[in-house]
């Protein structure tokens, strides 16, 4: 069950135990605006309900577990373990009330991912004249073949009537016409 204690109007620390774990939530709210941060602390199982102390700037919990007494300081949005109570002289204990909830719920823990599956096969895809499979990878279109890294062309029509390829300068890059022996951009010689 939670636990609440208020700082001052529109300002408050929310304690809750979770196994081993003390849930600090700070809660500020003004007209329209509300803030809220969570932390959590190992502390261990409660056995009895938190006190609260007033000493300087910010709050001391005295939080009683099964492993002896712990205590948190809260200073602003900051918060940690102290290894003793402060001076009692120097404190001013303050109110805490149990409450039916914290405003804001933390967030599980995620749980850790699986692993994944190892890819099935890919079966081969058929479309019209288009056959493409991916082990290995091949794709075939009407008269036109790739496979993993190279093209192939198949041509049903004889040699000779195929375009001609393009040519380029090996200097320059520029095109080139197939009877040419000097580039007309740089003036290379092709050949």
């Amino acid at each position: 069950m939670p636990y609440i204690c208020e700082l001052s109007p529109g300002h408050h620390i929310y304690l809750d135990n979770q196994g081993g774990q003390t849930i600090v939530t700070l809660s500020s709210h003004a007209a329209g605006q509300q803030q809220q941060s969570s932390s959590s602390i190992t502390t261990g199982t409660w056995v009895a309900p938190p006190q609260a102390f007033r000493v300087g700037g910010g709050v001391v919990f005295k939080i009683p577990t099964v492993q002896g007494d712990r205590f948190i300081q809260v200073q602003g949005s900051s918060l940690g373990m102290l290894p003793e109570m402060p001076p009692l002289a120097s404190l001013q204990q303050m109110q805490v009330q149990q409450t039916a909830s914290t405003p804001m719920q933390p967030m599980q823990p995620m749980q850790p991912m699986q692993p994944m599956q190892p890819m099935q096969p890919m079966q081969p895809m058929q479309m019209g004249n288009m056959r493409m499979s991916m082990n290995p990878m091949e794709m075939q279109m009407g008269n036109m073949e790739m496979r993993m890294g190279s093209v192939t062309a198949v041509a049903s029509t004889p040699a000779d009537s195929l375009p001609k390829p393009r040519q380029f300068c090996s200097q320059c890059g520029a095109k080139v016409e197939a009877g040419d022996r000097f580039c007309s951009a740089c003036g290379h010689a092709l050949g």
